[in-house]
């Protein structure tokens, strides 16, 4: 169906994040929605098309050769609506963006679902990427700069999105990961009221990461603290690390310390803090061929480290995709945007998700469908990790060459469904009819 609109520490028991039940995730991190102020508009595809509509007009009216004005034929605007029973969520590396440009299909799918295709309706949609290491506004702004679109952060969940909810839960932590300083202005910005980083570990201490050495930058932004009165509650790998040796050191040090204190070793360690990672993609597209290893790699190499240090097991816990916990923050964010920007105030029945990763986006669409009352819908494309020829683990409901042609089947399918709907209810109206016409039997 469619309707008119645009618009202290606690001892932590660790656990595999793939065997964690929705329990252990803390039931499953609930959305906090961005102020409305940051809740920008989806309008801008009808706003150009109305804005070259009135040029064309005034153009016709008073342009000819001899400059004298003439009377144009009216104008008429076909009226959108907006697909209420079914929405899209996307995946952004390997789906829409590669190596930091879009996909030559990418612009095309989404004015395609903005409004222009043969059915003249909208379809609702957010983006969803285990990718992080910026704020979902700074995110948004690159994502809307590589699309020549307006994305809003209402629209938007990146990797660790969901780790906000962990702000209430711990105060002082250690951040990992990312540009710069960016993990940690993302982290007080989630409300962490003490971050630490790796660079003030190293700045207190440099022989702490003997290879490594701090750039001037990071000197200057790194801050020294008296690392024997801190006690480091949580560990939080918010982006990939861009320096594996150093940070895999310092996540070592912490994990083998009681309860947290770096100048400390625990006899048994399992004192240490648990640790938390934005996501578990082994790998992910970029320009390159071929592609390139990310933090689920860095996540099972810490996790050999510590063994093979300690003699024990480390299961670390992941968030992203396939988590289900990112689904249902998905599920309860697209809900949220439906309602504020398209006044849809129920949940889809139908989403597709569109993904270029079996091992994360098919298999946690896959899965995340069998638990939900909505029909979690997967389509694998073939702009990024997924390689032609191969056979998925997880196999998708749907693959398809690129975005644009997997947006096409999503309405395409969404469309068909509608017209047998209709087409059943004229064959029952039929019936009834002909019931009391006398010409079927009762």
């Amino acid at each position: 169906m469619t309707t008119a609109g645009g618009y202290g520490t606690p001892r932590v028991s660790r656990l595999s994040s793939l065997d964690a039940a929705q329990a252990d995730l803390y039931g499953g991190p609930s959305v906090v929605v961005p102020p409305k102020h940051l809740m920008a508009s989806t309008n801008s595809h009808e706003t150009a098309m109305e804005m070259e509509a009135a040029k064309q007009h005034f153009d016709e009216e008073v342009s000819s050769e001899e400059g004298s004005p003439r009377v144009a034929p009216p104008v008429t605007k076909k009226a959108l609506t907006t697909a209420d029973d079914f929405a899209l969520a996307f995946d952004i590396d390997g789906v829409l963006i590669r190596g930091g440009k879009a996909i030559p299909e990418a612009a095309s799918a989404l004015r395609y679902i903005n409004g222009e295709n043969p059915y003249g309706i909208k379809v609702p949609y957010i983006f969803v990427t285990n990718g992080g290491g910026k704020t979902e506004e700074e995110r948004c702004l690159d994502l809307s700069r590589q699309l020549e679109l307006e994305v809003s952060p209402g629209q938007f969940i990146c990797g660790h999105t969901p780790m906000r909810e962990m702000a209430e839960r711990y105060h002082t932590v250690l951040v990992v990961g990312g540009e710069g300083e960016k993990c940690r202005v993302v982290a007080e910005g989630y409300g962490f009221k003490d971050v630490i980083t790796p660079g003030d570990i190293i700045k207190t201490r440099h022989d702490t990461t003997p290879f490594r050495k701090l750039t001037d930058e990071e000197y200057k932004n790194s801050r020294v603290r008296d690392f024997s009165k801190t006690k480091i509650e949580a560990i939080f790998v918010f982006a990939d690390s861009r320096d594996w040796a150093g940070d895999q050191q310092i996540i070592l040090d912490v994990l083998m310390s009681k309860n947290g204190h770096l100048d400390t070793r625990s006899d048994s360690f399992d004192e240490g803090p648990p640790v938390f990672f934005s996501h578990n993609d082994v790998v992910w597209s970029t320009s390159h061929e071929h592609v390139r290893i990310g933090m689920g790699a860095l996540r099972a190499s810490l996790e050999a480290l510590y063994k093979a240090v300690t003699g024990k097991e480390l299961n670390t816990i992941a968030f992203g995709k396939p988590q289900l916990g990112t689904y249902q923050f998905a599920t309860r964010l697209l809900r949220q945007w439906r309602k504020n920007t398209h006044a849809i105030n129920k949940p889809p029945s139908t989403v597709y998700f569109v993904g270029d990763t079996p091992e994360s986006d098919i298999r946690g669409t896959n899965e995340f469908n069998e638990t939900s009352e909505a029909d979690w819908f997967s389509i694998l494309v073939k702009t990024g990790v997924y390689q032609e020829g191969t056979i998925p683990r997880y196999p998708p409901k749907k693959t398809c060459n690129h975005i644009l042609d997997a947006v096409k089947f999503a309405i395409d399918r969404e469309m068909a469904k509608e017209k047998k709907a209709g087409s059943t209810i004229v064959d029952d109206v039929d019936s009834e009819l002909e019931l009391e016409a006398g010409l079927l039997p009762n």
